[in-house]
């Protein structure tokens, strides 16, 4: 599938802008439509002005709309205000936004983030029924794709975040397909080098050249495990299946996920 349609969300942080160069990267190498959605928590001083967009909101939104116009210039792309202040209101609307795209660009959630509504990353991961590219609240990262790094294991969220993350990865990309096995499980470890083989042969395909690796959990968490091997990898893209459960025994359902979003240290596509 193509990628045609980005949303990216927007609180006018600094964070927000590292997503923006990302979403912006996507779009220019893809030809696509690029949405940026403005919504944010009110401060406690917002919320005590009478009226309705408080001053302080406005400012931000402004400063918003005037960095997303620079950076995407050439583009077809639009801001919008979702007008909005309380937790309660922003969460399911962006939800439902996000049902209108290919993909949606979100930070890592962020104990404290007072502009945010906590459990929205998870939220938009799990009911929008759409891919979501989140991006560390550290780091600097201009753009992902180049050296993308593919999670599998033999279940339907594998299968999801694998064929999602193939809209991301950049022309000439170096891919890697990670699997993932409990050591001294003859039967499975056979299973999956033929999977991963197929997993090759699918990204070739694609005109995606990538090799696979086969690693035994042994003592390491499945999650600490990837993200390691991203690290040799110089990844600058992990994709993997998100609340799934299956495939996954040493975590219960989204135990992994939940970990995968505390713990990232590159661009994360979680796909549910």
């Amino acid at each position: 599938m193509s990628l045609c349609s980005i949303l990216v969300h927007l609180t006018g942080s600094e964070r927000s802008g590292a997503r923006l160069r990302v979403a912006a990267d996507l779009a220019r190498r893809n030809a696509a439509r690029l949405t940026g959605i403005f919504a944010r928590v009110a401060s406690q001083a917002e919320e005590m002005e009478p009226d309705w967009p408080p001053r302080g909101y406005v400012k931000a939104a402004d400063a918003s709309r005037a960095g997303f116009v620079a950076a995407t210039q050439g583009l077809d792309a639009q801001w919008r205000d979702l007008n909005r202040g309380e937790e309660g209101d922003i969460l399911p609307q962006m939800v439902d936004l996000t049902r209108h795209f290919d993909l949606v660009v979100i930070g890592q959630p962020r104990a404290g983030d007072p502009l945010t509504p906590p459990g929205m990353a998870e939220e938009i991961i799990i009911q929008s029924g759409r891919p979501a590219l989140v991006i560390p609240y550290v780091g600097d990262f201009a753009q992902v794709g180049e050296r993308p790094v593919f999670a599998w294991s033999d279940a339907r969220s594998a299968a999801r975040g694998f064929c999602d993350g193939m809209m991301l990865v950049a022309k000439g990309a170096e891919a890697l397909v990670v699997g993932l096995s409990k050591p001294n499980d003859a039967r499975a470890f056979a299973n999956q080098k033929e999977a991963l083989h197929l997993a090759v042969a699918h990204l070739a395909a694609h005109h995606v050249t990538a090799h696979a690796e086969q690693l035994s959990l042994g003592d390491i968490g499945l999650m600490d495990a990837l993200l390691n091997r991203a690290a040799d990898h110089g990844a600058d893209l992990l994709a993997i299946g998100a609340f799934g459960g299956g495939g996954y025994p040493l975590f219960s359902r989204g135990a992994g996920s939940r970990y995968m979003l505390r713990h990232m240290t590159v661009p994360v596509l979680l796909s549910h």
